[in-house]
């Protein structure tokens, strides 16, 4: 297999990405430093010495607020730079998984959002994910395109983390409650796009696997359950904690305001993804309860 070029290293699932794709060749794993994603000309010089037989991008601009006030860098990264990838893949017969998010819709579903559903981002980072994904398609190269939600891991910042942290050094804590999702650690991300990989490259017609998926762990909490369950946890390892279950308190999206708005609902229906690539996810606190042993252990 020729090369697999990933993209963001540093980050949650580019540093996951390293080790499950490690199995499947060469993988050549780029930091900023070696492709500027705001930059075409640093684009196509990486991708022209490397040659890559399948470009794997989760490097993204995610930082969700700062992007209200910063369009044009969330655009050049999250909506230009996977069209310049994916216009390279097409000329020079390619293939390409990129990564997309629960933000391309507006979270007013009842129930867990489908491939097909209509998209209404209601923030620039969302829309500059959707534009990202249709910038994708647009260019005619052969693509899975996995959306997905909520990302953590034992590398890189996240809520995970940020809760094991604030439950050390505060007495009380409240959380967003009526907002729903799927904790996905960054290390599934990582396996299932190992697999996708595989089997396209096993199958007898690849062309028919292109297309859009969605990927989360299974079931859904809020964010304050989320919050609850990281608590619980720590708790039962015998690990003291400034914070109590009890101090853990609820709240509305309402009474926590930011710049971007979120989706009440991020609930991504991952049938789709299951039935065409053969895959069992497991439930999100299968992948919360490993991330968390792994930091308790490690402190760090």
């Amino acid at each position: 297999m020729s090369a697999i070029l990933v993209t963001g290293a540093n980050g949650q699932v580019g540093f996951e990405l390293q080790r499950s794709l490690g199995t499947l060749g060469n993988v050549v794993a780029l930091t900023r430093a070696d492709m500027d994603l705001a930059s075409e000309t640093s684009i196509l010089a990486a991708l022209r010495k490397h040659k890559p037989g399948i470009i794997v991008n989760p490097a993204a601009y995610t930082a969700v607020d700062r992007a209200e006030s910063d369009r044009e860098l969330a655009t050049a990264v999250n909506a230009e730079a996977p069209g310049i990838l994916a216009r390279w893949a097409a000329d020079n017969g390619a293939w390409l998984v990129h990564y997309s998010t629960d933000y391309v819709f507006d979270g007013t579903k009842a129930d867990a959002y489908r491939e097909e559903d209509t998209v209404n981002p209601q923030s620039v980072y969302g829309e500059s994910k959707w534009l990202g994904e249709e910038a994708v398609r647009a260019a005619g190269a052969r693509h899975a395109i996995l959306r997905t939600s909520w990302v953590y891991g034992h590398h890189g910042s996240n809520f995970l983390k940020t809760i094991l942290r604030l439950a050390g050094e505060r007495s009380a804590l409240n959380i967003v409650a009526d907002q729903v999702g799927a904790p996905t650690s960054a290390a599934l991300i990582a396996e299932v796009t190992r697999a996708v990989i595989e089997r396209i490259a096993a199958s007898q017609a690849p062309d028919a696997l292109s297309g859009t998926y969605h990927l989360t762990a299974q079931g859904s909490t809020s964010w304050h359950g989320y919050a609850a369950h990281i608590v619980h946890q720590t708790l039962a390892a015998d690990v003291k904690l400034a914070l109590s279950l009890d101090a853990l308190k609820p709240i509305t999206t309402a009474e926590y305001p930011t710049p971007a708005r979120r989706p009440a609902n991020s609930r991504l229906d991952c049938k789709k993804l299951m039935d065409r690539f053969d895959i069992a996810l497991p439930h999100w606190q299968e992948g919360v309860d490993d991330v968390l042993a792994r930091l308790l252990a490690t402190g760090n």
